[in-house]
């Protein structure tokens, strides 16, 4: 049977669209280097399938980690648990990543790259998604609009193809929402099970499905209480009487789902590999010290409940959501703010997704004033759009874990189905108009921000050297442009020059052919650590790391700071043997006094290089110094009169060039 032409059309428009933002997603990664997360999800992904083994990572969500996992099977990548026993003992998923990727003989470009191929089509199922819903509510011009704000949200572009769980996430949060409100307004079978298995799913992709209960309910009372009928005592009894056996049903889906991702096993670790000294962080503190989730959690383990793996990545999920180090507009904080979420939306939104936030907010007001019989029907159709909306985003205003924009995801995939509503028959010329422009603004910025989606910020943001001023960690800096610094080094550096990096990230320097000091190093790449003398040179410093956010000596450098400083670096002056050695900060007297100096030095340098103008800015994401001899003597061992002199010359220099037309 032919395909009627206007169906043909919209088909083709959709198959273009979609391919169009796979193909985008995919080769914007292309000349990227590892994201954070990335090793530790693969790495975990292919133990799961290779080895039935589940101790790596299982706080970050099995079934994106296993599709990462089965994309690459087909390389039989090697990874060996007896060549190092002891790290897979301690379950030290970052060790065990980084000999995955870049000792073992294997491609770490080829992983990665085929592993972000099949992540992608998390994106692809995102956008049918997003216009199948769109399509239902406002027509196809409608599913098209919300489809094109999908394909083309940097958002989306940035994480889609990542080897993590926030896009699989997402998307498993608004399909779960929605299978579950069509199977309240039309029960039947074949909607109870597609509701059962996308629970199922949700409990699988990450633990922001802990949300989904609370979304449950809220849609199953506004399903009852806008029924046509008045809401009697004895309605509300039996609406009570058919709730309980959806929440035995919906969890029983959700635990069946557990048990066979993790191989209908309880032990985390396989038979016959290393045994588990514990789950990457010992169990003991994990656990609160009393209340109500320990008695929880020490009974989900007792009585395996759970599969070890889900317990443990259950505790830790939320002991790091108490406090984690974080950074926002020139704060530090471990607790977070409310306004940390709404702060990066505004920041890291395309114009054309804030554009439609206005519109849809007008558009909504024009209605409402106009109280239209039609509104409360309105409402309910958007029910599970408006549920999801309200309590993820409740919740993301009242997390402590500030540390990344990706963390809002799920907010906008609802946000695209209900920006269709712009060109619904009866939304208005201005409507129809803001959907033009938003069409517009999309194709520019999309353009414009290729292939750097990940360090996208708009315009309200400020120039690219200064973004690390308002965000940092997954929000700008997530290790990925490693790269594209050796790119810039190759091309840039004076012969003979020095070169120092302080890198923010689980990439290789090596495999990259960087050779640089490691200096103030996040990460040693399991080197002991230890103070390096800083001369003149390029001095390369990821944005993360110049915020110091995960520091323990962070925030403004205060007179306190500086005392201290100063009567270490003269303690160095006058007996260096208690300075060369290991470093650490749970080393002996001696190691911890050198890692105090250190971090120490590296925070009165990064005061410093804050106020300085970069040679270069490696997208967003690394600023390059080029220090003279000077400067550098003065940064990190001056007296405290040279060094403010210094900041104050900095700050003038800094001053002028932003007064500058």
């Amino acid at each position: 049977m032919a395909v009627p032409p206007r169906r043909a059309l919209v088909l083709a428009l959709v198959t273009f669209l979609l391919a169009l933002h796979a193909w985008t997603a995919w080769t914007s990664t292309l000349g990227k280097g590892v994201a954070f997360d990335e090793s530790a999800h693969l790495t975990a992904g292919y133990a799961y399938w290779t080895l039935n083994d589940y101790r790596l990572q299982p706080e970050n969500g099995n079934l994106p980690q296993r599709w990462a996992g089965l994309a690459v099977m087909p390389l039989s990548p090697r990874l060996d648990p007896d060549a190092a026993p002891r790290f897979w003992s301690a379950s030290d998923v970052w060790r065990i990543g980084q000999e995955f990727l870049y000792e073992s003989g294997n491609s770490p470009e080829l992983l990665l790259a085929t592993s972000r191929a099949a992540m992608t089509l998390w994106g692809v199922a995102a956008g049918l998604l997003v216009f199948v819903w769109s399509r239902r509510l406002w027509g196809t011009a409608g599913g098209l609009l919300s489809l094109s704000l999908c394909a083309g949200s940097a958002t989306v572009l940035a994480h889609a193809p990542l080897v993590t769980s926030d896009m699989c996430a997402a998307v498993c949060l608004l399909a779960a929402t929605g299978a579950f409100w069509a199977f309240l307004e039309k029960p039947g079978r074949g909607r109870l099970a597609a509701s059962l298995a996308l629970t199922g799913l949700c409990a699988i992709a990450k633990f922001s499905f802990l949300l989904l209960p609370a979304i449950y309910a809220v849609l199953f009372f506004w399903h009852e209480a806008t029924k046509p009928s008045a809401l009697s005592r004895a309605r509300l009894l039996g609406s009570l009487g058919r709730l309980l056996p959806l929440v035995i049903l919906h969890a029983g889906a959700a635990l069946l789902v557990i048990w066979a991702a993790f191989g209908f096993r309880y032990e985390a670790a396989a038979p016959g590999l290393p045994a588990a000294a514990n789950l990457y962080v010992p169990w003991e503190e994990l656990l609160p010290e009393q209340g109500a989730r320990r008695m929880l959690l020490v009974a989900l383990k007792e009585h395996q409940i759970l599969p070890q793996a889900f317990t443990h990545g259950l505790a830790y999920v939320l002991r790091a959501s108490e406090a984690r180090g974080a950074f926002a507009a020139g704060e530090v904080s471990t607790t977070g703010w409310w306004w940390f979420f709404p702060y990066a939306f505004v920041l890291k939104s395309t114009f054309a997704e804030l554009l439609v936030v206005i519109a849809l907010a007008a558009l909504a007001t024009r209605r409402w004033i106009a109280r239209k019989p039609q509104i409360t029907n309105d409402l309910r159709r958007l029910a599970p759009l408006l549920v999801l909306l309200g309590v993820y985003g409740l919740a993301s205003l009242t997390s402590n874990l500030n540390i990344g924009h990706r963390h809002i995801l799920p907010l906008y995939l609802p946000l695209f189905v209900c920006a269709g509503a712009l060109l619904h028959p009866g939304a208005g010329r201005i409507a129809r108009g803001c959907a033009a422009l938003v069409g517009l603004l999309l194709a520019v910025e999309t353009t414009r921000t290729y292939p750097n989606y990940f360090s996208y910020f708009n315009a309200f943001a400020g120039p690219p050297e200064t973004r690390f001023e308002h965000l940092v960690d997954s929000s700008l800096d997530w290790g990925q442009e490693l790269p594209a610094l050796a790119s810039w080094l190759a091309a840039n550096r004076r012969p003979e020059e020095p070169v120092y990096l302080t890198y923010f990230g689980v990439g290789d320097p090596r495999h990259e052919g960087i050779s640089a000091i490691q200096f103030a190093p996040y990460s040693t790449l399991w080197r002991p650590p230890r103070i390096e003398p800083l001369e003149p040179g390029l001095y390369c410093v990821s944005a993360t790391i110049l915020q110091d956010s995960y520091s323990l000596v962070n925030g403004p450098w205060t007179d306190a700071k500086e005392n201290t400083f100063q009567i270490l670096a003269a303690l160095r002056r006058d007996s260096p043997a208690l300075f060369d050695g290991i470093i650490s900060s749970k080393g002996d007297a001696k190691a911890r006094q050198a890692w105090l100096f250190e971090r120490l030095r590296f925070a009165r340098l990064s005061n410093y290089l804050k106020l300085k103008k970069p040679e270069a800015v490696i997208n967003s994401a690394i600023l390059v110094y080029r220090l003279e001899h000077d400067e550098i003597a003065i940064a990190v061992d001056a007296d405290t009169r040279e060094f403010v002199r210094l900041l104050e010359s900095a700050a003038e220099g800094r001053a002028a060039v932003k007064a500058a037309p």
